[in-house]
């Protein structure tokens, strides 16, 4: 008992530390903070407000949707299209609600994804979790996904055509959830999307328009993770997750 007592405590100390690192001054009683958070909410534009109250993206009713996202998965794990399949150990369709109104999209799953054939369970996988859960949004309450569905080697970034090979895949998910936000993990999810010569610092925490689809490009969680000294990066990405937050409505 002690034992599992002193794991729990770790655990909850880990994350303290990792939302105050963030700027998530929720974690603290008013009387606890000194002076402004870097990390307090950041205010939606009004037009991109005006946007979302104007249109909201078109969804394909409950049964079709979710036939369609079945039966794609199906698909996805029995691709053969490019030179991916032959190294793979698992496709990875991506999980999450089917009705979710928040997707993430990733570059493409690593080594701990191909093992299980689900999104982001890595070390990344697991610091994108702690950032749903800070959003108070369960994990299972969006739906998580890649531009690849499948491992390239030695996790380098995928090749042009792998990526366009697997393009009908991800549009076909996009256009079946109709989230009403996407967060873009990264330049290769971001480009996917929104293609520009301008990098991720440029990129990150402005809204982009898909369609009726807001999407909000950020770094990718295994950059954070490469940069973990780095507590300003951890930062700007909680102040995009906060305009993320505010245009669903998430206090």
């Amino acid at each position: 008992m002690a034992e599992k007592n002193s794991r729990l405590r770790r655990g909850l100390e880990e994350e303290i530390l990792f939302l105050s690192e963030i700027g998530a001054d929720f974690v603290f009683a008013p009387e606890a903070k000194k002076g402004p958070s870097p990390g307090r909410r950041v205010e939606v534009p009004a037009a991109v407000q005006a946007r979302q109250a104007s249109a909201d993206p078109v969804r394909k009713p409950d049964l079709e949707r979710t036939q369609v996202l079945r039966a794609l998965e199906q698909k996805i794990l029995a691709c053969t299209l490019c030179p991916l399949a032959k190294t793979r150990t698992r496709a990875v369709p991506g999980e999450g609600d089917f009705s979710a109104p928040l997707m993430f999209v990733g570059e493409g799953p690593g080594a701990d994804e191909d093992s299980q054939g689900r999104p982001f369970v890595g070390k990344a996988g697991q610091l994108l979790t702690r950032i749903i859960s800070a959003m108070t949004f369960k994990r299972e309450e969006v739906f998580i996904t890649n531009v690849v569905k499948c491992r390239p080697p030695q996790n380098r970034p995928p090749f042009r055509e792998e990526a366009e090979k697997c393009r009908p895949y991800l549009l076909t998910q996009i256009d079946c959830i109709a989230p009403r936000v996407i967060v873009t993990l990264g330049k290769t999810a971001t480009d996917f999307l929104h293609p520009s010569a301008a990098p991720m610092s440029a990129l990150r925490g402005n809204f982009i328009e898909y369609g009726k689809i807001l999407v909000m490009p950020t770094f990718h969680p295994s950059y954070l993770i490469r940069n973990e000294g780095d507590k300003e990066r951890k930062r700007l990405v909680w102040q995009d997750m906060q305009k993320v937050m505010d245009v669903l409505g998430r206090k």
